[in-house]
């Protein structure tokens, strides 16, 4: 990756909760699944749905981006990507959608597997 200063918008804040595929874009980014192609594989969401949430929460200061080196990509014969990396804030909205996800559950008799703090690391 570039050394290229993280693209944030610090002064736009989250006004309402984490929608349920934008948490789950979050947390696969948290996971450590950090560029586009890998979270759609990851979620099974479309490009139509990952990308536009991943505007949202760049938009928001839940996650920063950066291009990956094009002279890198190039040696592996693909194009540069971009990848994303959650903020500290976005810990805050996970347990946040964490704790409602929970509640949701309930009302279908499902019970919640306890969430690792930080998001963990299933690859």
């Amino acid at each position: 990756m570039t050394a290229e200063a993280p693209r944030t918008r610090p002064d736009i804040p989250m006004t309402k909760s984490l929608s349920y595929n934008a948490a789950l874009v979050l947390q696969t980014i948290a996971n450590g699944h950090g560029y586009g192609f890998e979270i759609m594989r990851t979620t099974d969401l479309p490009s139509g749905t990952v990308y536009p949430i991943l505007r949202r929460l760049e938009a928001g200061g839940l996650v920063e981006s950066s291009w990956e080196d094009p002279g890198r990509a190039h040696e592996k014969g693909r194009p540069p990507r971009c990848y994303y990396r959650p903020t500290p804030q976005a810990a805050s909205e996970l347990a946040e959608a964490r704790e409602r996800l929970a509640r949701q559950q309930a009302h279908f008799g499902l019970s919640a597997r306890p969430a690792a703090e930080g998001g963990g690391g299933d690859r």
